[in-house]
């Protein structure tokens, strides 16, 4: 997998409010899926499908206890999103800055 294939698969995964809510409750800790799929109005294998596309964006990692699956964070994926949306973050803030410098020297000239 390319690394914007990466960024494209992780972006689609957390472009879902139901994935958004789900990788939140996993920053708490893992979690079992079946403990995910309570507060959703939506069978298990909705919410089943709902990992799958995070699991396959390198979101979440799978570990088997017994019978339990239990799901965690893996932080490498978020980083890719954080990494890119990070630039837009240095962008504004030049922005702003040059904007507040403007606004500063008009009211220095009143």
């Amino acid at each position: 997998m390319t690394p914007a294939a990466s960024l494209d698969d992780a972006l689609y995964a957390v472009a879902d409010p139901t994935r958004r809510r789900i990788v939140e409750r996993l920053m708490r800790g893992p979690a079992r899926v079946t403990d995910l799929a309570a507060p959703f109005e939506m069978s298990l294998n909705g919410v089943s499908k709902h990992l799958k596309v995070l699991e396959s964006a390198g979101l979440l990692a799978r570990d088997l206890q017994g019978r339990e699956h239990y799901l965690r964070l893996r932080p490498q994926g978020l980083r890719r999103i954080h990494a890119w949306t990070s630039r837009f973050e240095r962008f504004w803030s030049a922005k702003l800055d040059a904007l507040e410098a403007q606004i500063d020297k008009e009211n220095e000239d009143r």
